[in-house]
Formats: structure tokens, C-alpha cells, sequence
């Protein structure tokens, strides 16, 4: 294989010795069950591969980057499909989709769980949960855990329990060279590190072993607010210095027809806090009483529930819809980014818009930035601005426009990027999601895993050059 692999040479390659060797099929244009396939949860994002593979196991992992390899064929990854820029599907290309890979163990005496990639955040919750046992992973259930635990993964209790990278005890990764090895702290250390937020570049991960924690009932749920500056500066000032055990997203939005949220108030400007508590009860209305005391409630339905049940608050995500996002991590939510965003969903272009406002630290800010590739421990606030529209034959340059004015507004006070959440942004807004020391020692694991950039369709990481 070279490194000036070509995407036009795979319709010159005879697939069938490789589908003999599957175990998964193999699908192709024209097969009953492709179209289905390659559709992604961004639905802004239209891709038509040349083959994808629905993997049964590693093995077929293996088989496909060996022949990928061989062949110089381009490959793409996908998991959960979640990838704002679409990656999980690559035009005219090899696909190899983990998303039936769901194979879940749980040992609950020494909390550990082997997990395949194709798994997503409300299966393993849900199988999770009857042994008293939960993770923080993604806010969204059919978010998967190839893509989400490789890029960080900042999910409902990351203030408490840390990023799900922090609880990360191995991999088991296809190399570009088709093999398969085991990645720890003592095996692999180098490429274990890179794996813990520098996303899918070094290898497939097909299993991730992770230790849990005890959750069994939190308290949790959405507190809505009516939004104006003064309720978003309070939500900002306080959550960050809470304790530990209160992990909140907000979003400015208009009210949605939910229903535990007035009919006469659907369609209001408000601040819809999704709140998890894992603390004692006592505690737990101690530390919501700030949030609480910003204004009268449109609606409160928080209550003692068992985590998996925080997935039904963002149900309406885990539907497949087109979007634009742009987003960065800040020390600091200036009053000005704040009317901001108060104006651009005032007058969104859809009545789906949206700004979220993340408060961090925590358990997450307490691991050295150079611990792990994911460097932005200290950050405070992780604030986002999404374009959503439901029609994929609709015009998106009134929603591309929305989201450029806003992103323009926030952007000055930004300080990095969440690798999963960046579109296609090109090479600058990488290097935004990865300060300079932690991305020259990416590069360097780049040249020793994957020398010929085959793992390239992602936010890519270019291979260090031998001297």
C-alpha cells in the first residue's frame, strides 16, 4: 500500500474473495438493504459508498482492512453514525460498519465491562443498570461507543465520574496492518494514549473494557426556565463550582411540545436544564435550589429516577435529522455571547434551533491535560450552537447562514474544539481540539500505527514525517 491511495481504484477490485471470508454481508448499490444502510443521523449529509461491510466481529475487521490494505481501497469506520461531518459513510468507499457489533459482558464483582463498538449509550445503560452499575456516555441513546469513547466522550455525569475515556481500562484495535492487539496502560501504552480522544486515526477499536461505576437512582430530569440574561448568567456562574455530583446541560430553545411542559407555553423562549444528580436525595435539593431560585419554573420533572431513564429527555435527538453545529470549549460566557444567543434563536430559521450551554470540571478537570490526548481538562463551559431542520429536500442555506452569524458571535471567547463535535472544518479547527504538544505526539503514534494515513476519513491526523 502507498500513501497515494486513490478512491476510483475500488470499482476495479473483485469484491467476492473478500465476501467469501465475511462473516456480516456485504453491501453494494442496488442491494435491497444498502440505501437503508448508508443513511446517517445527519440527514444534511448524503453518502453513496462503493461497499459496506456489516461486520459480525473483529474478525471481519481484520479480513476488510487486510484486503483495504492489499488492494489500497479506501475504508471508512462507522459506529453509531453520529459523526456531525458525516464521516461514517465515505463516498465510493469501503465501509466497515460496527453497528451490529453489540456484544455486552459485565462482571458486577469487579465492575468491569467488555464492550463492542457498534453498542450504543442506551443499550449499555439499560443492560447496565440491573446490576446497579453505570458510565457516563453520551446524552443521546443511540450515540455509539466506537465514536464516542475514541473522541472523549462528555456525557450526563461527566462531572462525577470523568470522561468515559477517564474510565478506560483497554482496547482491542485493528492496526492499518491487520492486526489485532490489546491497548492499556501496560500494553501499547503509546497508542492507548492517542486512542483516549484522538478519535478513530490509529485503528478500529472493536472492544473497549471499562470500569463502572455505582449508580443505581439518580435524581434527574429537565427544570424549565423562561430564558432571558439574567437566568442563563446565573445557570453559567453556578454550575461550574457545584458539586461534583450535579452534571447539567442547558438549552436555549424554544419550548418544545413535551408532556410535562404547559400546552400554553409551547413554542416560549426558555432554558431547558437537563439536571443529574448522583448524590444522597438531602443533598441533591440542596445543591438544585440555585437552579431552581432563577425564576418560576415553566415546568419542573425532576425526580428520583433510575439513569437510564435520562435518555428519554433527549429522545427527540436520537432521531435522525439534519443539522449544522458549531461549537467551543471557553474559560469564560461573556454577556455578550449571551444576547447572542438569545437573539439568534429569537429569530432562528428554524423553530428547532438551538444553543447549549455545558457546564464542566469536576472529576473531569481533576486528570493531567497530559494524560490523555483529550488536553482540555481545565475548560470550563462547552457552549453550542445547532441549525436543525426536519425536510432534507429543504433549501439549508438559510440554516448554514444562521449558524455562521452565531458561530461568529461565540467564537471570540472560544478556547478548543470537541473533536466530536466538529464538522468538517478543516485542518485549523484540529489543531483547536488538540494543543500543539499533544498534537505533535499524536502525529508521532500516527507514523508508528497507521504510517500511510489509511484511517483518514475523520478529523484527520496527519503521520509525522520520518527525518
Amino acid at each position: 500500500m502507498t500513501h497515494d491511495t486513490t478512491l476510483s481504484r475500488l470499482t476495479e477490485v473483485d469484491l467476492r474473495p473478500l465476501e467469501q471470508r465475511l462473516r456480516g454481508p456485504l453491501l453494494r448499490p442496488g442491494m435491497p438493504a444498502y440505501d437503508s444502510a448508508r443513511l446517517l443521523m445527519n440527514r444534511a449529509v448524503t453518502r453513496r459508498p462503493a461497499a459496506i461491510a456489516q461486520v459480525a466481529d473483529t474478525q471481519d475487521v481484520v479480513e476488510l482492512v487486510r484486503f483495504a490494505r492489499n488492494h489500497g481501497l479506501p475504508l471508512g469506520v462507522r459506529s453509531g453514525g453520529h459523526s456531525p461531518a458525516g464521516y461514517g459513510m465515505v463516498d465510493d468507499a469501503l465501509i466497515v460498519d460496527l453497528s451490529g457489533m453489540k456484544r455486552i459482558t459485565i462482571d458486577p464483582t469487579s465492575r468491569l465491562a467488555r464492550v463492542e463498538a457498534g453498542v450504543t449509550s442506551g443499550e449499555f445503560a439499560a443492560v447496565a443498570q440491573p446490576h446497579g452499575l453505570a458510565i457516563s456516555t453520551g446524552d443521546t441513546s443511540s450515540v455509539g461507543f466506537g465514536g464516542l469513547v475514541t473522541g472523549g466522550g462528555i456525557g450526563f455525569m461527566v462531572r462525577r465520574y470523568g470522561l468515559a475515556i477517564d474510565n478506560l481500562v483497554a482496547v482491542k484495535v485493528v492496526t492499518a496492518s491487520g492486526k489485532l492487539v490489546t491497548a492499556s496502560e501496560l500494553e501499547h501504552p503509546d497508542l492507548f494514549w492517542a486512542i483516549r480522544g484522538g478519535g478513530g486515526n490509529f485503528g478500529i477499536v472493536t472492544e473497549f473494557t471499562l470500569r463502572l461505576a455505582e449508580v443505581r437512582q439518580i435524581i434527574g430530569g429537565g427544570l424549565v426556565l423562561p430564558a432571558n440574561r439574567e437566568v442563563i448568567r446565573g445557570y453559567l456562574d453556578y454550575v461550574v463550582d457545584a458539586p461534583d455530583d450535579l452534571t447539567t446541560l442547558a438549552k436555549l430553545m424554544h419550548a418544545p411540545p413535551t408532556p410535562y411542559i404547559p400546552e400554553a407555553r409551547f413554542g416560549e423562549l426558555v432554558l431547558w436544564i437537563l439536571v443529574t444528580w448522583t448524590g444522597s436525595k438531602a443533598e441533591g435539593r440542596r445543591a438544585l435550589a440555585p437552579l431552581r431560585a432563577l425564576a418560576e419554573p415553566v415546568a419542573d420533572a425532576i425526580g428520583l429516577i433510575p439513569y437510564p431513564a435520562m435518555f428519554n429527555y433527549t429522545a427527540h435527538q436520537a432521531i435522525p435529522i439534519c443539522h449544522f453545529i458549531r461549537h467551543t470549549f471557553a474559560h469564560q460566557v461573556g454577556d455578550a455571547v449571551i444576547d447572542a444567543a438569545l437573539d439568534a434563536v429569537d429569530h432562528a430559521s428554524s423553530p428547532f434551533n438551538m444553543v447549549e450551554f455545558r457546564g464542566l470540571g469536576g472529576a473531569m478537570a481533576r486528570v493531567a491535560a497530559e494524560a490523555t490526548a483529550f488536553a482540555h481538562r481545565e475548560k470550563r463551559y462547552l457552549v453550542s450552537g445547532l441549525a436543525l431542520w426536519m425536510d432534507e429536500t429543504e433549501d439549508a442555506t438559510p440554516h448554514r447562514s444562521w449558524i455562521d452569524a452565531l458561530w461568529s458571535a461565540i467564537r471570540a471567547e472560544g478556547a478548543g474544539a470537541y473533536v466530536n463535535f466538529l464538522e468538517d472544518e478543516g485542518q485549523e479547527r484540529i489543531r483547536e481540539a488538540y494543543p500543539s504538544a499533544t498534537l505533535a505526539r499524536l502525529t508521532e503514534v500516527k507514523r508508528t500505527y497507521d504510517p500511510y494515513n489509511m484511517f483518514r476519513f475523520n478529523q484527520n491526523i496527519i503521520p509525522a514525517v520520518r527525518g
